[in-house]
Formats: structure tokens, C-alpha cells, sequence
């Protein structure tokens, strides 16, 4: 299972994520973000990881060559889509995980032939393109004949109830595992990173 931490802004939160046992990091190079991580900030500390871990770049609205040409230059492996991008607009050549808010209007039947890689399902934020905090409904994401990027408020305390409804493809903690926005909380993000390993076993 891909186990993701996300928001990633420092080399000290990289290594305790790993060393925890993620096999995926995320980088937010949305400016509003309070997560974000500049282009040469990102590219410094990328260098550093060991081969092996999945990184990826999330975006919002960004044009799809200049996501293509910045997962390039900075050595990502995926684009994490967060805006309204549609298909059309996605990075040529780049694997890609798009966002979809899950809500009471949510329905797979909506994103049959989308051609991402995955599908990272996130809460409902007002005007807030992930990081919120809040869960969602999990039973609407059960069943996907799709890959499948759990996120939206997961922590040690409900990642095992969501892998056992959802059983997703991989899993994505953000602000629940923080001690402030851009910096993780190592006991917190251990505690979740060995929740997920149990329960996918």
C-alpha cells in the first residue's frame, strides 16, 4: 500500500517519515498553501531521499506544461492534481493523481475514463484545496473499481476504520499529524504511518 505523508517542508520531517515507513512524500507547490515549498526549497531536499520513495508534486490550477516541466527539473514522479483541471489540461507524459471532493453529490460514474492514475478522494473543504482536517463519508468511497489515494483527516484513530471500509490503494495524512501547519508532529505521524502498516497486512 502507497502510505503518503504530505506537506512535506523540511529534510527533518522527510527522514522521521520514512524511517516511520512511508514510501511516498507530497510537496505543495501551491503558493497559498500553508504547506507550500518553493521550486529550489524542493529540488535541495529531494536530492537528499533515498531512491524508492514516490515523490509528488501537488498542484492547483497550474497550466499542464509547466507542471510537466517543473515534476521534470525537480525530480517528482507524479502530479497531484488539486484544482479544476480537466484531462484536457493534464501534464503530457506524467503520471498523474487527481483530487476529487467527496460530498453528497459524489459519484464514481463521474470520473469513468478519466485517464489519472488515480484518484485521491479528499473532504469537501470550503475554498480550501486539501489540508483541511475533516473526514468524509467513507462508505462513498468503498467499492471503486479504481485506484484509489485515501486522504481527508486521517490520523491514527480512524486510518484503520477507513483501510477496512475503503480499501484503498494508498492512504494520505496531512494537518492531523502536524504540530503547526508545515510541520509534522513525529510521534503523530509514526503512530498513523504503523496503523496503516498493521491494518494493510
Amino acid at each position: 500500500m502507497i502510505v503518503k505523508i504530505c506537506g512535506i517542508t523540511n529534510l527533518a520531517d522527510a527522514q522521521a517519515a520514512i524511517s516511520g515507513g512511508a514510501n511516498a512524500l507530497g510537496f505543495n507547490f501551491y503558493p497559498r498553501s500553508k504547506r507550500y515549498i518553493g521550486i529550489r526549497d524542493a529540488t535541495k531536499l529531494i536530492e537528499q531521499l533515498p531512491p524508492g520513495i514516490l515523490r509528488v508534486g501537488v498542484f492547483v490550477n497550474e497550466p499542464g506544461a509547466r507542471v510537466a516541466d517543473l515534476v521534470r527539473r525537480i525530480g517528482l514522479h507524479v502530479a497531484q492534481l488539486h484544482g479544476e483541471e480537466t484531462p484536457e489540461q493534464y501534464p503530457a507524459e506524467t503520471r498523474v493523481w487527481k483530487a476529487a471532493r467527496v460530498d453528497d453529490n459524489f459519484s464514481f460514474a463521474a470520473w469513468e475514463g478519466n485517464p489519472a492514475e488515480a484518484l485521491l478522494l479528499d473532504s469537501p473543504a470550503n475554498g480550501v484545496f486539501g489540508g483541511s482536517g475533516q473526514t468524509f463519508d467513507w462508505s462513498r468511497a468503498a467499492g471503486a473499481s479504481r485506484q484509489i489515494v485515501l486522504a481527508g483527516g486521517l490520523d491514527e484513530t480512524n486510518v484503520r476504520e477507513a483501510i477496512k471500509l475503503v480499501k484503498p490503494w494508498g492512504v494520505d495524512a496531512c494537518s492531523r499529524i502536524e504540530s503547526a501547519p508545515g510541520r509534522k508532529d513525529h510521534a503523530k505521524m509514526a503512530a498513523f504511518i504503523q496503523a496503516v502498516l498493521e491494518a494493510s497486512e
